[in-house]
């Protein structure tokens, strides 16, 4: 029982300490770029390129992120 007590003391001023810190929350604009697999029906590979350009095809998965940039911190 005493080890318990003891323990509890040792933690009750970290405990104190933590909650006089107050988080903010904050907001950013990212730019994040994915690579993702689409596919499209098509005669020719210049006809696949024409309609991927105009927006055409299904994406088949929703991809991973490989860059991420912060280009604005909100601090309010």
């Amino acid at each position: 029982m005493t080890l318990i007590r003891e323990r509890d003391a040792m933690a009750a001023p970290a405990t104190k300490i933590a909650s006089k810190t107050k988080t903010r929350l904050f907001h950013a604009k990212m730019l994040v770029t994915r690579l993702e697999e689409w596919c499209v029906e098509a005669e020719t590979s210049e006809q696949a390129r024409e309609l991927f350009a105009a927006g055409a095809g299904h994406r088949l998965t929703p991809g991973e992120s490989i860059e991420v940039e912060l280009e604005h911190l909100f601090d309010e």
